[in-house]
């Protein structure tokens, strides 16, 4: 049969275009096609890195036997979660309703009219065929019944999207209520927060760090410096050429599930470079290097933009790529380095990982070790990234995601403004959203090989892209990047807003799914509502217009309860919040030299949240410089909240007293 999956723009799509599984994209025209039938709908949704995606379709959509079953009783859609985010939103809520978790591939039955009857997630082939044998007897001999189970459960889904429910003031008190919380939940031996399995909880390390930054605790900053260290000498984290997996199955961090996504590296790579700046540790500044050379040499593609992910599995192996054993290592560097290596990456005979392998794991601290030992450490590290590039490799997933390709423009602008590399990587990253993503001034959710693609773009896209034009804009003084996030911006109040201060994920125009998804807790990524608001809010101190932080003031009201009472899902809220507690303050460094030692100072020394910009006084398009003179000739910081502002500082001095009154402030 021909594919109907040949021409998708998601890779997931495309590895399931040979299957003979009759599959369909997400369509109207497959949900007409099921009511023409008079047959249920069975929708499966997965992403490119997905191990037990992978397992699933080799066990049971590649199988001719199942795939008859499926195309005899049912119209199959397969989504890619990625690409379509609103549709697993919706879909994931009723599964969790309905079984009490969650997860990749997620297995639905639903009704012509997309109703959800019943969902899980991967199941083995014998249970997978005696699940589509049941699901087809019940459509034909108990309908009323499933039909008014899908009533009910969207229904029941709706209910647990609505809006408009209770909010509370952000205050301090409020965000020192939850950094207490997370203390408690604190893994004193092994970092993180909770059991296995462990995901890299970057939103709340970035919370903890601004905290840090407005009250002193050191606490907060033990509790972001133990996690960093752990994750940074785990197995989550490749010590041979860097950035980290998506989460390790062991409370320890040693054994990853291999994938690594775009938005964890981004993510992390803020706290790595934050932490550094707040403590000047070389260890995280060499992760901040190495997770920022990841990204763009890893994930870079040739059409402009950064891939979502590597997959989890070579050749359908989980870790062939990444793991060793002792005789491997031998192998590779010869007895005495080999040995060297082994105790160092603590490769042992049993093994860490799988079939006696390891994963590679720090297990000294060799950056404060002896300059002879740090040279070696890095020679053995190039000879053995050297024979890994001789392995099998996990593929990747080429397709450009716009809120995460946001997420690391304001990471790499942060990393590069700091440690003094050059910006240019994220201008050019900034430019494929601005010139492809953004098609009549909507945005557009994904594009791989430099075509755009059809799903519009979701909430958490127009925030974290406008957050990325924000940062952008700092760091280039280019007025461009304030007129798109202010675009965006509009967009996002003008389509997304609820009417009661919160936000839907989706626009008002959007395509029509069965409920329209409001989620506002911090997963794996931003929730859009977090990510609009730090859009708005770093948006208003560039700009100076107040209807913006009104909007992200009433927004985090919405999101204030979450915030009190399950701060581990409000990472990035808390974090938004802590800028807006702060004012946050605008600092402009009015200077006809490049650069200045006070933009240098006020990088390194900022308030939490600040936005930061300098150039010649009135240049057009930057709000900040207007009317901010240089002082005798000399360049001139201002710094500011609310746009009012303390005594110029025309020297470094000045500059820091100034910056050491906003931190007891």
């Amino acid at each position: 049969m021909a594919s109907r999956l040949s021409s998708a723009t998601s890779p997931y799509l495309l590895q399931h275009a040979d299957n003979p599984v009759d599959w369909w994209p997400w369509c109207d025209e497959a949900f007409a096609e099921a009511r023409r039938r008079d047959v249920p709908v069975l929708i499966s949704v997965g992403y490119a890195a997905c191990h037990w995606c992978h397992v699933m379709a080799h066990e049971s959509f590649e199988d001719s036997a199942v795939a008859e079953l499926i195309n005899d009783g049912f119209v199959a859609i397969k989504v890619d979660r990625e690409e379509r985010p609103d549709v697993d939103a919706v879909y994931m809520t009723a599964t969790q309703a309905m079984t009490g978790q969650g997860g990749w591939p997620m297995t639905v039955f639903a009704t012509p009219l997309g109703e959800p009857f019943f969902c899980g997630t991967y199941f083995p082939r014998s249970n997978f065929v005696r699940l589509l044998t049941s699901v087809t007897t019940a459509w034909r001999d108990q309908r009323d019944d499933v039909v008014k189970q899908g009533a009910a459960v969207v229904q029941a889904i709706g209910g647990a999207q609505l809006v408009g429910g209770p909010t509370a003031p952000i205050s301090a008190a409020l965000l020192d209520q939850a950094a207490d919380a997370l203390a408690k939940d604190h893994d004193q031996g092994y970092g993180g927060f909770g059991g296995r399995p462990k995901f890299p909880p970057h939103m709340n390390l970035l919370f903890l760090l601004r905290r840090y930054q407005r009250t002193g605790s050191e606490r907060d900053l033990e509790i972001v410096r133990h996690t960093a260290e752990q994750m940074g000498r785990g197995g989550i984290y490749d010590q041979l050429a860097g950035g980290f997996a998506r989460y390790a199955v062991d409370e320890t961090w040693t054994v990853p599930h291999f994938e690594k996504m775009l938005y964890d590296n981004a993510l992390l790579l803020r706290v790595y470079t934050q932490l550094w700046r707040l403590t000047g540790d070389p260890f995280a500044r060499r992760i901040a290097d190495e997770t920022a050379s990841f990204l763009l040499d890893s994930l870079a593609t040739s059409t402009g933009g950064l891939a979502s992910a590597l997959d989890a599995d070579t050749d359908g192996v989980e870790g062939l790529t990444y793991a060793w054993t002792p005789a491997q290592l031998v192998e590779v560097l010869g007895p005495d380095d080999g040995a060297w290596a082994a105790d160092l990456f603590n490769v042992t005979t049993t093994g860490t990982f799988e079939h006696g392998t390891s994963v590679l794991v720090l297990a000294r601290d060799i950056d404060a070790a002896d300059p002879p030992l740090v040279e070696r450490w890095r020679d053995v590290r190039t000879r053995l990234l050297a024979a890994r590039t001789t392995r099998p490799q996990p593929s990747r997933d080429d397709k450009v995601v716009a809120s995460w390709n946001g997420l690391a423009i304001t990471a790499l602008v942060e990393h590069a403004q700091l440690t003094g590399s050059s910006v240019e990587p994220a201008v050019e990253l900034a430019a494929v959203l601005a010139d492809r993503h953004i098609v009549d001034g909507r945005l557009r959710r994904v594009s791989r090989d430099g075509v755009v693609g059809e799903p519009a773009g979701v909430l958490e896209d127009y925030g974290a892209v406008a957050e990325a034009f924000c940062a952008v804009h700092q760091a280039t003084g280019d007025g461009r990047w304030l007129s798109l996030a202010r675009t965006l911006l509009d967009v996002a109040l003008d389509h997304f807003a609820t009417g009661s201060g919160g936000f839907f994920d989706t626009a008002d125009d959007a395509e029509k799914l069965v409920t329209r998804p409001a989620d506002p807790t911090d997963n794996a990524t931003p929730s859009g509502l977090s990510a609009v608001c730090a859009a708005l809010v770093s948006f208003t101190a560039l700009s100076g217009e107040e209807r913006y932080r009104a909007a992200a003031g009433a927004a985090l009201e919405t999101v204030a309860p979450l915030i009190g009472t399950h701060p581990r899902f409000a990472g990035y809220s808390s974090t938004v919040a802590e800028a807006a507690l702060a004012g946050p303050y605008e600092i402009a460094v009015a200077t006809t030299d490049a650069p200045s030692e006070l933009v240098t100072l006020a990088l390194r020394h900022a308030p939490p949240g600040a936005v930061i910009v300098s150039g010649e006084p009135d240049r057009p398009g930057v709000p900040l410089l207007a009317g901010r003179p240089l002082i005798n000739g000399e360049p001139t910081a201002y710094v500011c909240r609310g746009f009012v502002c303390d005594r110029p500082a025309t020297t470094p001095e000045e500059l820091l007293s100034r910056l050491s009154a906003q931190d007891t402030a």
